[in-house]
């Protein structure tokens, strides 16, 4: 599957330590988020992590309200090609 830049950025985001969540309000609400080794975090497109993982190249505890995101063994062998 060919990934878009925005894709492949999330995936080596994941793989060098920082933090993929998808944080959950009571409403229902998801908002995905990467959150940085010093603290920061910025907003990733829903459409972006939602093709990762229908992909199966992520996965995620899905804890409410806050799920963390990993690599699948398919995830870190399509960053291998990349």
């Amino acid at each position: 599957m060919p990934l878009t830049p925005a894709q492949v950025e999330i995936l080596q985001a994941i793989a060098n330590c920082l933090a993929l969540k998808s944080h959950r309000d009571l409403a229902g609400h998801k908002e995905y988020r990467l959150h940085m080794l010093d603290g920061q975090s910025t907003l990733v497109a829903w459409d972006v992590v939602e093709t990762l993982q229908s992909a199966g190249l992520i996965d995620s505890n899905k804890k409410f309200p806050a799920a963390t995101y990993w690599l699948t063994e398919r995830g870190r062998a399509q960053l291998s090609f990349t």
